[in-house]
């Protein structure tokens, strides 16, 4: 569903979940304006037991001049035309059901609701603010004409991630680079964000947590806060020399919040997240800081009555049990059962770093699995396949491996229509580049064998040319060596080993 289908609808009324939050509100504030633009009659409500009252949402609301409605639960209220119900669902618990003539749904979290035919759910963004921004940007709305807006929008992005730190989806990463916002506006917001009783909540739950010294990590359930406690909370658990990692959730009316911290490189933080998560909810952000939320309904659905404490302990040791390291500098692969395979004949792109004008020494990769910093060795090249996906290769490894060629690595013909297109962003120039208009053609070597064993377990690898980060393996993937040399080891994922491979 686009903005544009529902421009035959006449008028139109917005309504955020009960207890709006910064994200509910810059999300419908986006809608609002389209719609307000194209002419029509539109108004922005919420319900639910309290009015606003939280300073920072105040602020927003008053300095934003946002046309927020209060429609108490008590009225009987009949809308008129379409009610389309933003960063909540249509019959969920979290917002008041009011009649109306046609409803749409736009979210970004976990799908309830699956008996309205207009809807647009994407749970797999940091923020509802995300998901309209992108819809704006396919109706070709000039948004960054619109200061007001951008500032909403950027807000709301900023606490459903907890300050950007949990993002999850480079869509997120894209929208926080190109808003025009009022930086001074959002430093008012920002510290006008937790109230004493908040930081009684703080203090409460951090003496109150659980502790493995096994896997050094450490679990806290908070009392019901604003999210950025969570992360205010695990920020702080880190400094703790005998803790590597860290969770705190806490309880909504409709699920568990959740903030994962990790410093050590054995952990991302982002997957760790994505495991608590699987199934049942959705969860990323970066290597060291990331978050996510869990369906209340899911998880009774999965995990029935467990209590959440020891669901989180016990999922949290099945983590690193089941995800044994490998450094590939000391690792013997034993091709023994396994099978050889070569790459198939077809167009790869490939990006030599320094070519890059002004890149610098310092880099940020921004793929559809996240963002990696990254070092801009001379010698670094970077391979893109068809999906997106973004490989590190030595230039010894390109001669080795790969046929390079001058042709430019055309996007029609070469990648999906749906995949990311990567970017790289300099650390030191601001510069932002599209891997894709750089990218020339280079074709894998057919007599560079590999042998490929699938995965029955999970695994974390740490490759010969970058041993701060590891690739995961999941039971499916598979676990690959170059014949001519065994310590050149990595994971292939297993939806991509017969599109990318074949048999010898």
């Amino acid at each position: 569903m686009n903005l544009s289908d529902l421009l035959r609808f006449n008028p139109i009324t917005i309504q955020c979940h009960d207890n709006p939050d910064a994200d509910a509100l810059a999300a419908a504030f986006g809608l609002y304006k389209y719609f307000e633009s194209k002419g029509k009659t539109v108004r922005m409500v919420y319900s639910g037991r309290f009015e606003i009252q939280k300073a920072n949402l105040s602020l927003m609301k008053n300095k934003l001049s946002l046309p927020i409605e209060y429609i108490s639960p008590e009225e009987k209220v009949k809308i008129e035309g379409l009610l389309i119900t933003v960063d909540c669902q249509y019959g969920a618990g979290n917002v008041t059901r009011l009649e109306a003539d046609y409803v749409a749904i736009i979210d970004h979290h976990q799908i309830e609701i699956t008996d309205q035919p207009l809807s647009r759910i994407e749970p797999r963004l940091g923020s509802c603010a995300t998901l309209v921004w992108s819809m704006l940007k396919e109706e070709n709305y000039p948004l960054n004409e619109d200061m007001m807006l951008c500032t909403a929008l950027y807000y709301g992005l900023y606490t459903d991630t907890n300050q950007l730190s949990e993002l999850f989806h480079p869509l997120d990463l894209d929208m926080r680079d190109s808003l025009e916002y009022h930086k001074a506006l959002i430093s008012q917001f920002r510290n006008s964000n937790l109230s004493l009783k908040e930081l009684e909540i703080a203090g409460i739950a951090m003496i109150r947590y659980s502790y493995n010294d096994g896997y050094r990590f450490a679990v806290i359930k908070s009392k019901p806060c604003d999210p950025n406690i969570l992360g205010l909370i695990s920020d702080f658990l880190l400094q703790v020399d005998e803790i590597d990692v860290c969770l705190v959730y806490n309880e909504t009316h409709d699920g568990y919040k959740l903030s994962v911290r990790s410093c050590i490189k054995e952990v991302n933080a982002n997957e760790l997240a994505a495991y608590l998560t699987k199934g049942i909810g959705n969860g990323g952000g970066h290597l060291e800081k990331a978050g996510g939320f869990i369906s209340k309904k899911l998880y009774e659905k999965v995990h029935g009555a467990t209590h959440s404490e020891a669901y989180f302990n016990t999922a949290m040791t099945s983590y690193f049990e089941e995800y044994p390291v490998i450094y590939a500098r000391d690792y013997e692969f034993d091709s023994t059962d396994s099978a050889m395979y070569v790459h198939k004949a077809k167009n790869y792109g490939y990006v030599r770093v320094k070519d890059l004008p002004g890149i610098g020494r310092w880099s940020v990769i921004r793929t559809m699995e996240g963002e990696l910093d990254i070092e801009t060795a001379d010698d670094l090249y970077l391979v893109l396949d068809a999906q997106g996906h973004v490989e590190f290769k030595t230039h010894e490894q390109m001669q080795a491996y790969y046929q390079c060629m001058e042709e430019n690595f055309a996007v029609e013909g070469n990648m999906s229509e749906k995949a990311y297109r990567p970017l790289m962003k300099g650390k030191n120039d601001g510069n932002t580049y599209s891997l894709v208009d750089f990218a020339r053609v280079c074709v894998p070597k057919k007599e560079k064998q590999i042998y490929v064993k699938k995965l029955q377990d999970g695994i974390k690898v740490f490759p010969i040319w970058d041993e701060e980060r590891y690739q995961l393996g999941m039971p499916g993937d598979y676990l690959a060596a170059y014949k001519d040399d065994t310590s050149h080891i990595f994971i292939i994922p297993g939806e991509l080993l017969n599109e990318n491979y074949e048999t010898v």
